[in-house]
């Protein structure tokens, strides 16, 4: 078991990029470039908890998910806008035959063409897309770091397609989950942010709908009773957006997560939808982001966390150490009755060090349950807690319920 240390110790601030290395998370290397990390097992567990717990929460809140291609066709960005507006931070093109494709660097286009692939009545709105997506950037190496900022980005992303008397109910239900998801992965939003456009910047044409997309998103966070500051030359170049904002232990504020609403995509990629009196009316495009990237939110989870992810996310949620070699056939049995539960769970036996090695090794693990004598002869295990508290010895079965129960409730908490 790797060992792993809590960068709080000593007063020393968290740091994603050697947390990361130090808990075998992810890494990279040259031959696969800068801002290009790849997950190691442990690293890969936690996004994949992670994505999964995004999926099962959209699905929750009448999300359809669905997967596009990395790739498109210059000419899609040319109609989205991008190219005009945004070609400096893409890749550049490449030919294909006669034609040229563009590694993506956003999704909102190719959702607005699967929303087109068919007509749509206004009994199906809203209509709402998700996608955890790959998306890629020209970001100079200057501004690379770890998990932060990288090229190749994984984006929980979501486009909502509604009539416009929708869209204010639909931007503020994406605040909520945003919420929701922040109290179970336990950070801490510093403020909200309405970005607006400002002087100097790449923005689309169109003053109206400039004007049309902000006022809702006011009212957007009045009605949700969100305290926000205005920010010009923050928007994003189709429209304004709610930016939601973070900090790492070093104070530095950033972006991880987002509600914007657009009227200039539906426009350019002239959407429609057949209303209740029979004609065709634009839609409106909610576009929104849960955690953004996974990239960024593993980063700032691992350092508001120091290591210690909540119990649900944790790569290891149980490390089972059995006190001397005679005890180890009942730490197995327990480490595989933890599998069959679902648990992630991993058996450090004497060969591993000292008990006491082995516990501080597997000091960021939520739960430790330690297997001696007298518990292999009562089927019981001595259960350690990571913020230091000891429940005691239980019967097996029981821990295994408890630990089941608090990993399925999510949040923060590690025991009731």
């Amino acid at each position: 078991m790797t060992d792993q240390r809590n960068d709080r110790k000593g007063g020393q601030r968290p740091d994603h990029r050697r947390l990361g290395r130090e808990l075998n998370l992810f890494d990279t290397d040259p031959l696969m470039g800068a801002g290009l990390p790849y997950w190691l097992p442990d690293g890969a567990v936690v996004r994949h908890t992670l994505e999964e717990y995004v999926r099962d929460a959209e699905r929750r809140a009448g999300y359809r998910h669905v997967y596009s291609p990395a790739l498109g066709k210059r000419e899609l960005y040319e109609i989205s806008g991008h190219w005009d507006h945004y070609r400096d931070d893409m890749y550049p093109p490449m030919p294909l035959g006669a034609e040229e494709v563009v590694l993506r660097p956003s999704l909102c286009p190719h959702h607005a063409l699967i929303y087109r692939s068919r007509s749509r009545s206004h009994r199906e709105l809203p209509l709402r897309i998700a996608e955890l997506g790959a998306m890629h950037r020209a970001e100079p190496s200057g501004v690379l770091g770890g998990l932060t900022r990288v090229r190749a980005i994984h984006l929980n992303d979501a486009h909502i397609f509604c009539t416009p008397d929708q869209a204010v109910d639909e931007a503020r239900a994406a605040l909520e989950l945003i919420a929701r998801a922040y109290a179970d992965l336990g950070i801490e939003a510093v403020r909200h942010r309405l970005s607006l456009p400002g002087p100097g910047g790449k923005y689309v044409a169109g003053p109206e709908l400039w004007r049309r997309a902000t006022d809702l998103l006011r009212e957007v966070l009045a009605e949700a009773g969100v305290a926000y500051e205005e920010a010009a030359g923050e928007a994003a170049f189709y429209g304004p957006k709610i930016d939601v904002q973070i900090t790492d232990p070093a104070g530095r504020e950033s972006t991880l997560s987002t509600v914007q609403i657009d009227f200039h995509q539906p426009a350019r990629f002239g959407l429609h939808y057949i209303g209740a009196d029979g004609a065709k009316h634009r839609p409106v495009m909610v576009h929104r982001s849960i955690i953004g990237s996974v990239e960024r939110a593993v980063a700032h989870l691992l350092e508001a966390h120091a290591g210690a992810f909540p119990a649900w996310l944790a790569p290891v949620q149980l490390a089972v150490l059995p006190v001397a070699g005679e005890h180890v056939e009942a730490a197995a049995a327990l480490v595989r009755g933890a599998h069959a539960l679902g648990l992630r769970a991993e058996l450090a036996g004497p060969e591993e060090g000292t008990l006491g090695a082995r516990v501080r090794a597997a000091r960021l693990v939520p739960y430790q349950a330690v297997i001696g004598a007298r518990e292999a002869g009562a089927g019981l295990a001595a259960v350690r807690l990571r913020d230091g508290r000891r429940p005691g010895a239980l019967p097996v079965p029981d821990l295994l319920r408890r630990i089941t129960e608090r990993v399925a409730a999510r949040g923060p908490a590690l025991w009731d």
